[in-house]
């Protein structure tokens, strides 16, 4: 008599999970920041063509290494400065999650291509280095980690 050992479901379930936690949370991070605050969701460009990976240029034509405006940028530092504290103070794994969520709700509510950015993370880096170097030091200082890309799992 033959006995097949099939391989076992439990790791598969947890591969699974592994896979789709970022994925959920880059969902609920969309679906968050697609209404404005009266609760009406804006435009997210779904039916339009994915705009290419350099954004339209900041008045006067100047944008910064990642393709986006100096006002985006700046909402990026704004927000990951305002976050640092919290990142400095929970464990690494949370402060990977906020990092991740800034970025993901910064992305959304600025046009950004979240699948071309998360394709392409290191555009955060050359953002932050160009527009706020002193934040992005002391967030990669906050979550050991070389640079932000590092700690983006897949926005």
């Amino acid at each position: 008599m033959t006995v097949t050992v099939s391989p076992s479901p439990t790791r598969h379930r947890v591969r699974f999970r592994r896979a789709a936690l970022p994925l959920a949370a880059l969902a609920l991070a969309a679906t968050a920041s697609a209404c404005t605050s009266t609760g009406t969701p804006e435009s997210t460009g779904q039916g339009s063509p994915v705009p290419p990976a350099t954004a339209a240029p900041a008045p006067g034509g100047a944008t910064l290494p990642g393709g986006v405006s100096a006002a985006a940028a700046q909402k990026l530092c704004d927000s990951l400065e305002s976050q640092l504290q919290s990142m400095r103070t929970y464990t690494l794994t949370p402060g990977k999650i906020t990092l991740n969520g800034v970025v993901a709700t910064w992305a959304t509510q600025n046009g950004i291509n979240v699948v071309d950015l998360a394709t392409h993370k290191e555009r955060v880096d050359a953002i932050t280095q160009a527009q706020c170097p002193q934040v992005r030091t002391d967030v990669t200082k906050a979550l050991e980690i070389p640079d932000l890309a590092s700690g983006l799992l897949g926005i």
